[in-house]
């Protein structure tokens, strides 16, 4: 027994290279860039990552839809991979490509435009803000000609302290081709502004928030589109959300 206590310690394993998380969140609404994907209804939302220390990262993150907007999919999945790297000073660097897939997209009504998306991205943030700009490289959701629609988000949050935090966010979104909408009036718009402006309360890995958001444009679509109801006017959105 003394020659096994005063035995070395086995050395400890090495700490692995690659990172999992998931996440899940309830949304009293989906909005994307400022409008309802889910007919202004409520949303459950969910998703993981794995990252590798290297800074390469994939992941996939889910949401339900509004089936009438999607042409019969009801399930909204993103597969995502880049590179993020953070230098000295708090600046950090993030790039890569994500695909939005909407399984049975184009089965309601039959022959109907099948709809997905394939955006490259590359932002960057300093601190509390950060700046990220998308490009379209395919059809920007299955809209004719309309490969090169772009988007940009500059967004801000800040620890209060005590749990507490606040968001901000603004985008534009550069509409080419058959991407081009119609507003509820009649007009046609070739781009839209939206913003979000929230706080946050955080609770044993919970986040519960609270945000106003808008855009500049009166759209409809999808099941909304039957009686041409806005999906894209000033909204609170609430939320609840946990990574783990």
């Amino acid at each position: 027994p003394f020659a096994q206590a005063t035995q070395e310690a086995a050395p400890a394993a090495a700490a692995s290279p690659w990172a999992f998380t998931a996440n899940i969140g309830l949304f009293s609404d989906y909005r994307f860039r400022g409008i309802s994907q889910t007919d202004r209804k409520p949303a459950l939302q969910g998703g993981f990552d794995l990252a590798h220390s290297s800074g390469l990262y994939v992941g996939n993150w889910n949401s339900n839809v509004d089936s009438a907007f999607y042409n019969g999919a009801n399930i909204e999945m993103d597969f995502y991979g880049g590179y993020k790297h953070a230098f000295e000073g708090g600046f950090g660097l993030d790039g890569g490509v994500i695909y939005y897939y909407y399984p049975n997209s184009g089965s309601n009504p039959t022959g109907s435009t099948k709809i997905d998306n394939t955006e490259v991205y590359i932002g960057g943030s300093w601190g509390p803000v950060a700046l990220k700009y998308n490009y379209a490289v395919s059809d920007f959701f299955g809209a004719p000609d309309s490969d090169g629609s772009s988007y940009l988000d500059a967004s801000f949050a800040y620890d209060l302290g005590n749990n507490f935090g606040v968001v901000a966010h603004y985008g534009y979104q550069w509409l080419k081709g058959g991407a081009v909408v119609t507003q509820i009036d009649g007009t046609t718009a070739n781009n839209i502004s939206d913003w979000k402006i929230g706080v946050t309360y955080t609770i044993d890995g919970w986040v519960f928030g609270l945000a106003y958001v808008a855009t500049n444009r009166d759209l409809t679509g999808g099941t909304a589109a039957l009686t041409n109801r806005n999906i894209s006017g000033d909204t609170a959105v609430a939320s609840v959300t946990s990574t783990f």
